[in-house]
């Protein structure tokens, strides 16, 4: 199993960013993904899910509203749209998937919102 994220960076506050996670090694359209992050001192926490079918999404409610989560079943792709960013939004944001009684976690891409 393989996750890799892309798409973080330094962005001003109200700005938008697109984060991806490309996948490898298992069966992705049998799995629902998730989104977590993890800011500087804070423990991880669970931003949004997509399920297998790409159906039905949760969202922290810190996010409802600014921020989709969708699925490309073709690329073996998660995406997270983030709008209308906050500096509370700062953290490291990871790709998960939970298969069997395994977490398999990507290594992360930052994210950075200050002006």
């Amino acid at each position: 199993v393989r996750l890799v994220e892309s798409g973080g960076g330094l962005v001003q506050p109200g700005n938008s960013l697109r984060l991806s996670c490309a996948t490898s090694g298992f069966a992705f359209t049998n799995y629902g993904m998730n989104w977590f992050r993890q800011a500087p001192g804070k423990e991880r926490e669970l931003v949004a899910t997509i399920s297998s079918s790409g159906t039905n999404s949760y969202f922290r409610d810190s996010v409802k509203g600014r921020f989709t989560i969708s699925r490309d079943s073709a690329k073996s792709t998660v995406y997270l749209q983030m709008n209308s960013l906050k500096p509370e939004d700062t953290a490291v944001y990871y790709c998960n998937v939970h298969i069997g009684i395994r977490n398999h976690w990507g290594p992360g891409t930052q994210v950075t919102v200050s002006s």
